[in-house]
């Protein structure tokens, strides 16, 4: 993990509706940080700040440096509280973690050999079941994401969660449920309509 983010707070003194509802107005976003054997601490943040972070991919799966007056703490983002038109954050979520800490987070997928994959060159249609995939490991092994290879995958084939390959350390979370729980990531489906082989078969002769 070569990015790093952090994220500048101050304390929050009064609670309730009403101070929230002016807080926003200001541009900031209330939030709570929790966890860590130590009690729960509200602060204060940047909405633009904020949403500037949220743009990039890595800030939910990374461990995130939080400065509250001057006290920086190691944190991950838990939840993210938006308003219903989506534009307008309302709370956030973190968690304090150590590096030695065993968590469970989502990690976006990145796949990679879609192009080369036999089943597309034979003109199938790839389908992505899932993005993202839930992973156990300590905090200080958290991946930024997922690469998942399907230079190998043929027509009519499947990607399975037990296909994917991990680090040492690292567990996929709805694996440790049993071998059932192997989900497709992603699959290869033969493309509607006949193949160009097959119309040029029903072609009638010329005279």
């Amino acid at each position: 993990m070569n990015q790093s983010f952090e994220l500048k707070a101050e304390k929050r003194s009064s609670l309730g509706t009403a101070p929230s509802r002016r807080m926003r107005k200001e541009g900031k976003i209330p939030a709570v940080v929790y966890g860590g054997g130590t009690a729960p601490a509200d602060v204060i943040l940047s909405h633009n700040a904020v949403l500037r972070s949220l743009e990039n991919e890595a800030f939910y799966s990374h461990v995130l440096s939080i400065d509250v007056d001057g006290k920086k703490e190691e944190v991950l983002l838990k939840d993210v509280h938006r308003h219903p038109n989506g534009t307008h954050i309302l709370h956030l979520d973190f968690l304090r973690v150590g590096a030695d800490t065993k968590i469970r987070k989502l990690v976006p997928i990145h796949f990679v050999g879609e192009d080369t994959a036999p089943g597309i060159k034979l003109g199938g249609q790839l389908i992505h079941s899932m993005n993202s995939v839930e992973i156990v490991c300590l905090v200080k092994d958290l991946p930024e994401f997922i690469e998942v290879d399907l230079s190998n995958l043929d027509l009519g084939e499947t990607f399975h969660l037990t296909d994917i390959k991990l680090a040492k350390g690292m567990q996929i979370a709805e694996l440790l449920q049993g071998g059932d729980h192997d989900q497709s990531v992603a699959v290869i489906h033969k493309a509607r309509g006949a193949s160009a082989d097959e119309e040029v078969a029903a072609e009638p002769e010329a005279e």
